[in-house]
């Protein structure tokens, strides 16, 4: 097969075009039992691909046709010996690949700055967090990767664990030693898994870190809906044959993933791969010097600083993603949550992120110099409008110590649980998560020991007006602990 081939995506129409009389689900039988003003709004050519698994489409829990000849196409162009589709996001693909490889009370070697999906497999298998300290940037007042050196250290301390994940590159596109961490630990034959989920990009362009793919890594979740062109909801997991099972993969990616798979975003991720694959370096190469160019802007805005190479200084910073536009605003005078805010209600612009003192903006395949010249021409206001109350601000660390784990995550999220005060909880286990997403970074997991330093962090956050989720008290005044048991008198 070609690269220039989409045989899901050609299978759908080529079925739509026989015009078969439905007598299965989805029950709006090619739009006919859709709402009007819906229906008017997506058209029909979406609705008349919103099928199910019937023999000519293929089944994505056992793929024998289009999505198995889609998925060896996918393989190939991202240099896998396996690649999987998921329409559960990079979350789905992330939990079936640690389901994948450990279970109950098997270590795992995971850096604290994690996504959410990571802990919420590691609480269903049963399995140990051993977390890495990730390095830390004084300046920015974020987390970046985990160092080589780091991953080496817990190996010899922790040589029964089952697999190290890294994540390449971090949110905010800064790349550890990616290759030497994958030799560190094959070395000791531990798999290697990648959250791939900012960087579907970077296995396109050779000015770009390295990709999970090629530096050798097991596994790779890769969401190539948030920079690689398709639907949202749409990711691959990235496979190569040795210390995993891809079958056990496939069984398990199945577990977790609904009979009703929807069609449209499949064959978003086989036509998005086909662009990839074909025309991916040149419309990359095009996002990099858009991105190049709007950085060198921004830093002649006053009391603004965007990131740059400057950040690379060891493993753990070893490379970056030009694309992410890291915009520090601290010296404005203002949060990045307020920066945000700003450009919301002043320039009507939604950025993807933003933090105690930095926004982050994304620069894809989808933008052009327009888009550009409108965010610098937002920010240049947003600098002259603040400017006589910018003031040097000297960042915090944003990364507390990472409590102490008393209890496996699974058995403190099943375990017996009262709710009681945010303030009484110190000293308590926690029994919830609780993180600042995005990122999903968590502040506490199931398991660990509450401390104040952690209680205050949370405060600081809220108080900045940065989304800190996960409670089920979402005003965040109790938390849910593990119940102590009370001598009998």
């Amino acid at each position: 097969m070609s690269q220039l081939e989409t045989p899901l995506f050609d299978a759908l129409l080529k079925h739509r075009n026989r015009h078969p009389i439905q007598f299965h689900i989805p029950g709006h039988k090619k739009g006919q039992g859709v709402d009007p003003a819906f229906r008017e709004f997506v058209g029909d050519n979406i609705l008349s691909i919103d099928l199910i698994n019937i023999a000519p489409l293929d089944d994505l829990h056992s793929p024998k046709g289009a999505i198995k000849d889609a998925q060896e196409l996918a393989a190939k162009a991202f240099g896998a010996d396996h690649t999987f589709f998921s329409v559960q996001g990079t979350s789905g693909a992330i939990m079936t690949m640690i389901l994948s490889v450990v279970g109950p009370n098997d270590k795992i070697l995971v850096p604290r700055n994690v996504h959410k999906s990571i802990m919420s497999a590691i609480v269903f298998a049963g399995a140990i967090p051993i977390f890495i300290h990730p390095e830390v940037d004084p300046e920015l007042g974020i987390s970046h990767g985990i160092s080589a050196e780091a991953v080496e250290k817990a190996i010899l301390e922790y040589p029964d664990a089952k697999a190290v994940l890294v994540i390449n590159p971090t949110y905010f596109g800064v790349a550890a030693d990616l290759k030497r961490i994958v030799d560190i630990a094959h070395g000791h034959d531990i798999p290697v898994l990648v959250d791939e989920a900012h960087g579907v990009h970077i296995h396109f362009h050779k000015s770009l870190p390295v990709s999970a793919m090629a530096a050798g890594a097991d596994m790779a979740a890769t969401s190539v809906h948030k920079l690689g062109g398709s639907m949202t909801q749409s990711s691959v997991l990235n496979v190569k044959e040795g210390l995993v099972s891809p079958k056990r993969v496939q069984s398990t990616l199945s577990m977790l993933t609904t009979t009703s798979t929807s069609y449209p975003i499949l064959a978003s991720l086989d036509t998005a791969r086909r662009q990839l694959a074909i025309h991916g370096y040149d419309l990359i190469d095009q996002a990099i010097r858009l991105a190049q160019d709007a950085r060198k802007r921004i830093n002649k805005i006053p009391h603004l600083h965007c990131v740059g190479k400057e950040v690379l200084n060891s493993s753990a910073t070893f490379d970056m993603d030009p694309t992410k536009l890291l915009i520090s605003v601290k010296n404005l005078g203002i949060t990045g949550h307020q920066a945000e805010e700003w450009l919301r209600e002043n320039a009507n612009i939604e950025i993807e992120l933003s933090d105690l003192y930095n926004i982050l903006c994304l620069v894809t395949i989808g933008d052009t110099r327009k888009e550009l010249n409108l965010l610098i021409n937002a920010l240049q206001r947003m600098s002259e409008s603040l400017d006589s109350d910018a003031a040097i601000v000297e960042p915090v660390v944003l990364l507390p110590d990472i409590p102490r784990l008393a209890m496996t995550p699974r058995d403190a999220f099943y375990a017996t649980t009262e709710v009681i005060s945010i303030n009484e909880a110190v000293g308590r286990i926690s029994a919830e998560f609780i993180m600042v997403y995005p990122p999903g970074i968590p502040i506490f997991i199931p398991g660990e020991i509450i401390t104040e330093e952690n209680i205050n962090y949370i405060h600081m956050n809220v108080a900045a007006g940065l989304p800190v989720q996960g409670p089920e008290d979402d005003t965040l005044q109790m938390l849910r602990v593990i119940k102590e048991q009370q001598a009998i008198r």
